[in-house]
Formats: C-alpha cells, sequence, structure tokens
C-alpha cells in the first residue's frame, strides 16, 4: 500500500508575479490526509482557502486560474506541478498575493524548497484511478488534444507544433513521476514574440524579464518593437541569438519547449484531485485543452468511484454458503435474502443473492413487468450487515438483529429477474453496546443499484 505524502516543515519563497508584476511571498505547509493541494490568500480577510480543484477554473489566458466566491489564484500550473513531481498528496500553499513568483518561469526553484522541506510519510493510503479505457478530450477550434490510455504507471508525452520554423515540431515524454525532478522541472516558460507584443500592449507580463521567460523571434524585429522590449525588460541592448532566441538565454534542452508543455500538463492535471494510473498523451497542449480534460476526467472518476462495484470471483468458494448464514440469522424462505457471504472482516462484509424468477415476490408486484421490491433490497443489505454485527458476539444464535434507522436511501436502477446482487456493507463508526451504524450498498450489472445508511442494534433472545 502506497501511502500519502506531506512535507515535515513549512518553507517559503519570495519573487515577482509574471503577469501582476508584484511582489510575492509564497509558503509551504504540511496538511493533513485527505487534504489535497489547496491555496490560501494570508492577505485577505478570513484568509479563504481555494482548493486545487479543476471546477474552480476560471480563466486560462497565459496560464491556469482558479477563483472561489470571488478569491482568485493565478498562473497556478508551476507550483501544482512541483507539488506532484515531488510526489505529494497534501500541501497548503500559502501567498500574500494573488499569483505565485515566476522565479525563473519553471518549477525547479519550487521542487527545491519543498525537498529542502523534507517529505514525510502520512498513516493514509494514497488513492489512485486506473485508466481501463481510453479517454481523449479534442478542441476542434484549435486542433489541440488530449487523451490517456492504460499503463501501469502515470506517463505523459506531449507533442508541440507552432507551425513556426524557429520552434518547429517537438515532443517530450516522461515515463514515470520519478524521472520530473531532473528531466521536467526546469523547463522555463516561453513565448514567441509576435504574443509578447501582445501581452505589453494589455499590460500583462508586467514581471517578465529575460530571465524567466524563453522568447521564440518568428518574425523580423522593427525598431519601434525593439525599442518597446529594451523599455518592457530595462535592457540598454537586446539581440536575437542564431537559434531565434531573444537575448542571451541558452537553452537547457533542444526540446526545453515540449518539456515545459509537458510540466504544464502535470501541473493543470493536478487540478483531477486524484492520482492517475495511465498514459498520458497531449497533442498540442495548451491550459484550456488540459483543464477541459482535467474536469472531464474529475467527472468521470467520480461516478465510477461512486458507482464503484466490488470485483469478485464468484467461482471462488464463499466465505459462508447459505447453511452457514442460515446458522447465523434467523431468517428463512422466502425472507432468507442472502445466498452467500464472499468476505469479511471487523469493519466490511460482501454478499450475494442470486434474483430468479422463482422469487415468492414476483408473483404480487408488477406481474407483467417484474421488479424486485425497493424494501426487499434494503432489508437484503440489511440481512448482509446482520452478519458483520453478529460476527460481534462468540454466540450470534442467541441474538436478534432490529433496525433503528435508515436514512438517506436512494434507488437508482431496477433489479430483475436473473440478475445477480452484491452487497458491501462498511461501518460508519465502530460497533458499541450492540449498535452497528454502516453504509450499505447494492450493485447489479455493474452499476450501483441502491444506497443507505443503516443502523441496527442486536438483542439477546435470552
Amino acid at each position: 500500500m502506497v501511502k500519502q505524502k506531506t512535507i515535515k516543515n513549512e518553507v517559503s519563497l519570495t519573487g515577482v508575479g509574471l503577469h501582476t508584476g508584484k511582489e510575492v511571498k509564497m509558503t509551504f505547509k504540511p496538511a493533513p490526509v485527505n487534504n489535497g493541494f489547496t491555496f490560501v490568500r494570508v492577505d485577505l480577510e478570513g484568509q479563504p482557502v481555494i482548493e486545487a480543484d479543476a471546477s474552480y477554473v476560471v480563466n486560462t489566458q497565459r496560464g491556469t486560474n482558479l477563483e472561489k466566491l470571488g478569491v482568485k489564484i493565478q498562473t497556478s500550473e508551476h507550483v501544482l506541478a512541483a507539488c506532484m513531481g515531488c510526489d505529494l498528496d497534501n500541501v497548503i500553499i500559502e501567498l500574500n498575493e494573488s499569483e505565485p513568483p515566476i522565479m525563473d518561469g519553471s518549477s525547479k526553484f519550487f521542487v527545491e524548497a519543498l525537498e529542502k522541506a523534507g517529505i514525510e510519510e502520512q498513516d493514509a493510503p494514497r488513492e489512485y484511478y486506473t485508466v481501463k479505457e481510453v479517454i481523449s478530450y479534442t478542441d476542434e477550434a484549435t486542433g489541440s488534444e488530449i487523451l490517456v490510455m492504460p499503463a501501469d504507471d502515470y506517463q505523459v508525452t506531449t507533442m508541440v507544433d507552432f507551425g513556426t520554423k524557429v520552434l518547429g515540431t517537438q515532443n517530450a515524454t516522461m515515463k514515470s513521476l520519478v524521472e520530473f525532478k531532473d528531466e521536467i522541472a526546469d523547463a522555463r516558460t516561453f513565448s514567441f514574440l509576435h504574443e509578447l507584443e501582445t501581452l505589453l500592449d494589455h499590460g500583462l507580463i508586467k514581471g517578465g524579464d529575460l530571465n524567466n521567460a524563453i522568447v521564440y523571434v518568428d518574425k523580423e524585429i522593427s525598431p519601434k518593437t525593439m525599442e518597446n522590449l529594451k523599455v518592457a525588460f530595462g535592457k540598454d541592448n537586446i539581440s536575437v541569438k542564431p537559434n531565434g532566441i531573444l537575448d542571451n538565454l541558452t537553452l537547457h534542452y533542444p526540446n526545453e519547449a515540449a518539456r515545459h508543455k509537458l510540466l504544464d500538463v502535470v501541473g493543470d492535471l493536478a487540478l483531477i484531485g486524484t492520482r492517475i494510473k495511465g498514459k498520458v498523451i497531449a497533442n498540442k497542449p495548451g491550459h484550456f485543452v488540459n483543464t477541459q480534460f482535467a474536469k472531464k476526467l474529475q467527472k468521470i472518476i467520480k461516478i465510477e468511484q461512486k458507482n464503484q462495484v466490488p470485483c469478485f470471483d464468484l467461482c471462488k468458494e464463499p466465505l459462508m454458503d447459505v447453511n452457514k448464514i442460515m446458522s447465523m440469522l434467523p431468517h428463512r424462505p422466502p425472507f432468507l435474502l442472502v445466498d452467500k457471504i464472499l468476505e469479511m472482516s471487523e469493519s466490511h462484509v460482501v454478499g450475494l443473492k442470486n434474483v430468479t424468477m422463482n422469487e415468492s415476490f414476483f408473483v404480487g408486484h408488477f406481474p407483467g413487468a417484474p421488479v424486485m421490491p425497493g424494501v426487499l433490497i434494503i432489508e437484503a443489505m440489511a440481512q448482509t450487515g446482520g452478519i458483520l454485527i453478529l460476527s460481534s458476539v462468540p454466540d450470534p444464535e442467541n441474538y436478534l438483529t432490529y433496525f433503528m434507522k435508515i436514512d438517506n436511501v436512494k434507488f437508482k436502477h431496477k433489479v430483475l429477474p436473473g440478475d445477480t446482487l452484491i452487497f458491501k456493507c462498511d461501518l460508519i463508526s465502530p460497533i458499541r453496546r450492540g449498535i452497528c451504524h454502516m453504509q450499505a450498498s447494492a450493485y447489479a450489472n455493474g452499476k450501483l443499484v441502491t444506497e443507505a445508511e443503516l443502523m441496527a442494534q442486536i438483542v439477546k433472545t435470552q
């Protein structure tokens, strides 16, 4: 079992926001289990929290920007990529401005800070979503596409083609997150000269300089533009290198642009909130297509987690057959509604019922279109849970189980003759004084059909 991780100590960095141009202090802090990555605006009243969640993405112009209840976080992707690249699950990120510091335009300094803080395992398992089939999203307007396919580990491949000679076609691959620190983290953000002119005209990249963004010169620089760039970057002289890069910046890799796009993908997909076991392939990725894909995948994961059907070998010898069940439960046909117990621990139990046309209730319950009554599905779940609670006493044959409360019942799909029902009951709290409070679910045909919170008590008959 892989456990969740956070950092041991808090650590801070200071710098300037790329687009706001404001000085900002950012502090990474340890976070409790299941916290995920959360931003905290310590400069605002009440220190509001914005979770790193795809549902809070409001804008993807020049970065992935989050907003919750009017509170904003700009350009979140480089920080989130660093948290993922350091194999962390739970981190609190405090900011005294809306935008993290751009540093050198990569995740390098964030990774170094997190490693300096130290990594600590937590007493909770890490959850993964295992990709079983290809899931994709395409932006028809740009032709950008991103997909994920089954794989044993989290892998990412990016392919970029901006239709310019200076950059050409590039690709980059990360076969495992362990490669992020040395192969991806120091890949810096980049822009084209024509984009730079537009950004400057709109008062953006106030925090930009030639040390935190690679500028690809994809057009001839007019004297006017050259003067504007000198003023914007506070330089007496600006030149274009033979490789088409503005000024004296040296590329870390020939495919640094593709590696940075991969970095962005890792940061943007952190907004899913669940670790992925699958290979991501992104063709011409950008923040819009990345975050739209993150929203789609997040929705699929939530639906599957909610409807997740326990997977068992139904041909395997059960933990209890019907004879052993009858030795414990007082119920008898036609009111015995559990055929097998497949699995049981101190906190959960899994049972099974084969629904046949011979069931007595089908005679009168919609004879022309037989449907298993919902109240009997609840009863069957309760009988399964009864096995769990009766297993907590040494003489179960001397006890009866009585309902105390049923809450939050939902019937989602019909149960028909020929279906196989699987019941799963998990304790919500430990059994005390013979009282059992459990979350019960019933599945059939690969779907969640019924769920409810059940409370029951066992009472001694003698």
